[in-house]
């Protein structure tokens, strides 16, 4: 398997290196060094490497949704009306689109796509549903799922 050949690849020191990069990757590489027991250049090295190989593919800032104003957030499970490519690549390019969803996946099981929308309130989504979803070409089912809390988010990947 290729994650098992990554894996292999890394060493104890790459992987601490990841670690400390999804931890909060506005650490200096001075910060990192000191933490993944290495000298600046050589660990500078090694986070070039990791870039450069893919395993390290961008750096981003996580925002407060609360704090932008963003009240309520939605998973939203869709069908479609066929199951063959074409059909596939119009959605995908037209909910690519809409800046709310902010995550499309597609899924196996009863329904195709899963995705994670975000609203200012009840009545942002149902604009959002109406105006924006609803119209996403070949959908034939919605189902809409109010998250009450979020228990746990994403932190970064298992590195052990």
């Amino acid at each position: 398997m290729k994650s098992e050949k990554i894996k292999l690849e890394l060493d104890e020191t790459d992987l601490a290196i990841l670690e400390q990069l999804q931890r909060d990757c506005r650490q200096t590489v001075a910060q990192i060094s000191a933490r993944a027991h290495l000298s600046t250049s050589a660990c500078h090295r090694r986070i070039k490497a990791l870039e450069e190989s893919g395993i390290v593919n961008s750096y981003v800032a996580k925002l407060s949704s609360k704090k932008l104003g963003y009240s309520v957030e939605f998973f939203v499970e869709l069908s479609l009306a066929t199951q063959v490519e074409d059909a596939f690549e119009k959605f995908e390019k037209a909910v690519s689109k809409i800046p709310e969803v902010l995550e499309c996946y597609l899924v196996g099981g009863q329904y195709d796509y899963l995705l994670r929308v975000i609203a200012v309130d009840a009545e942002d989504y149902e604009r959002i549903h109406r105006q924006s979803i609803s119209r996403l070409p070949g959908v034939t089912k919605i189902q809409s799922i109010l998250s009450l809390r979020t228990v746990k988010a994403g932190r970064g990947l298992p590195l052990v």
